[in-house]
């Protein structure tokens, strides 16, 4: 495998990274993995306030990372892609695991 080029890397940390470096937008790709959900329903799943996940939607919507259906007057969001949760999995498999072989090989 090659090593990747700086453009592609520096797109994917703009694009991946930045939207999913915030614990709460993390929270809101779970629950969205669970179900399409509305904004309403997001903010009392999750114990935050509508306007902070509305704006944590607006970030995620903008890297295309979820996509909002309009149903009539309401919009329902969903996860664009479920390999993102498959990722993220991946990334907390490896904290586990860090943080384990850190613990024993402390004195």
């Amino acid at each position: 495998m090659s090593i990747p080029g700086t453009d592609e890397l520096q797109l994917l940390h703009e694009q991946i990274c930045q939207a999913v470096g915030d614990v709460k937008r993390i929270q809101i790709l779970y629950a969205l993995h669970e179900q399409p959900r509305h904004v309403s329903a997001l903010a009392e799943l999750l114990e935050m306030p509508q306007p902070t996940v509305s704006r944590h939607l607006t970030v995620l919507r903008e890297r295309a990372l979820v996509i909002a259906d309009r149903q009539g007057p309401a919009v329902v969001y969903r996860l664009a892609d479920p390999r993102l949760i498959d990722v993220l999995n991946l990334m907390r498999q490896l904290l586990r695991d860090t943080l384990e072989r850190r613990a024993t090989a402390l004195p």
